[in-house]
C-alpha cells in the first residue's frame, strides 16, 4: 500500500562503477567540487563532475558572460580554468578523501589537447571515478563543438582516448546537431561506458536599452528548466538506439524532473542550473527521489530506466 516502509536502492550503474544514487552535480555548475562543501555534504550526492579542465590555464571570455533568462540562463564563460597541471597539484589533492565520487570533465582545442590533459592524470595516482569528454561546449571560439557535431571526430577521439585509459569514459553531447543519435552511436561504437545528454542549447538574447547583447561574445549557452523538454526528447532517442547508459542533463530542479529523465532512459542525471540557487539542492531532490519510490512502493531505482508507456 502506499506509504509503506520499504528499504529503496537508489543504486545505478555506469560501465563497471557503481553510484550510491543517480544525481550528480554538472560540470561548470559546482566549481572543482570541495569549494562547496560548507554549503553542502557533497559525501551524499551520486558524484561530482568539476568544471572543464584544459592543457593550459583559461581566462575564459570578457565579461559580460552570464545573464538570467526567461526559464534559465544563457552563459559564455568560455572554459576559465587552472589548467591541468596545477589541477593535479592543487586541486586533485583536496578531491581525495571527501567522501564522493568525482568525475573529471575534460576540454580541448585538438584531439591531442584532450589525450595529452587525460594522459597527464593517468600517470599519477588518483581514486577519480572517470572522465566526462567535453566535446560540445558552444561557448569558445575554436575546438570542442566541432567534435560534437561530427560523428567522425566523435569517433576517432573516443577512440583514441579509449586506449589510454581504463577508467569510466563518458562523452558529452551537444543539442545543437541534426542526429543526435548518430554522435551517440558514434560514442558508443567506439568505447565510451556512457554518454551524457544534453549539454547548453545556444542562445542570444538583447539588452533594448543599449541595444547590445547581453553577452559579450554575443551568442551564449542557455541552459535550466527552459531546456528540459530537449533534453529529455534527446535522452528518449538515445535510448532507443544506444546499449550504453545515458546520463540526462537539462533543467532539473526536482525530483519529478529526475523521474522523467528516467523513464525516457536515464540512468542517472546532472543538476546544474539550480545549483547556483542552491548548492544543496542536489541532496535535497536525492531525499525527495527516495519519498516518492518508497511512496510508489518502487524499492529499485534502476527499475524506472527507459519505462516511459508511450502511445505508440
Amino acid at each position: 500500500m502506499p506509504g509503506s516502509l520499504i528499504l529503496v536502492d537508489l543504486s545505478t550503474n555506469l560501465g563497471r562503477r557503481q553510484f550510491a544514487n543517480p544525481v550528480f552535480v554538472a560540470s561548470g555548475t559546482f566549481g572543482y567540487g570541495f569549494e562547496v562543501e560548507r554549503l553542502a555534504d557533497i559525501s551524499k550526492l551520486g558524484a561530482i563532475v568539476t568544471k572543464s579542465v584544459t592543457l593550459e590555464p583559461r581566462t575564459g571570455n570578457p565579461p559580460p558572460r552570464i545573464v538570467e533568462t526567461t526559464g534559465g540562463m544563457i552563459n559564455s564563460i568560455g572554459l576559465a580554468n587552472v589548467g591541468v597541471e596545477r589541477y593535479i597539484s592543487d586541486y586533485l589533492p583536496q578531491l581525495q578523501g571527501g567522501g564522493a565520487d568525482f568525475i573529471m570533465n575534460i576540454a580541448g582545442s585538438t584531439s591531442d589537447e584532450y589525450l595529452k590533459v587525460l594522459e597527464k592524470v593517468e600517470a599519477i595516482s588518483t581514486d577519480i571515478a572517470g572522465y566526462e569528454i567535453n566535446i560540445s561546449c558552444p561557448n569558445v571560439s575554436e575546438g570542442g563543438m566541432e567534435f560534437g557535431v561530427s560523428a567522425d571526430q566523435t569517433a576517432r577521439l573516443t577512440r583514441r582516448l579509449r586506449k589510454r585509459t581504463e577508467r569510466l569514459l563518458i562523452m558529452k553531447l551537444s543539442p545543437n546537431v541534426t542526429d543526435i543519435t548518430a554522435i551517440g552511436l558514434a560514442a558508443q561504437d567506439n568505447g565510451a561506458d556512457a554518454v551524457s545528454a544534453i549539454n547548453t542549447l545556444v542562445g542570444m538574447s538583447i539588452d533594448i536599452n543599449s541595444q547590445r547583447p547581453d553577452i559579450y561574445r554575443t551568442l551564449g549557452g542557455l541552459s535550466g528548466p527552459a531546456i528540459k523538454p530537449v533534453g529529455i526528447a534527446s535522452v528518449y532517442k538515445l535510448a532507443r538506439k544506444l546499449s550504453i547508459p545515458i546520463i540526462g542533463i537539462g533543467g532539473i530542479t526536482s525530483a519529478e524532473d529526475v523521474i522523467e529523465y528516467t523513464l525516457a532512459g536515464a540512468s542517472a542525471v546532472q543538476i546544474g542550473t539550480a545549483n547556483f540557487r542552491d548548492p544543496a539542492c542536489g541532496i535535497n531532490i536525492i531525499n525527495d527521489l527516495r519519498s516518492r519510490l518508497e511512496d510508489s512502493n518502487i524499492d529499485r531505482y534502476q527499475s524506472l530506466i527507459g519505462q516511459v508507456k508511450t502511445y505508440q
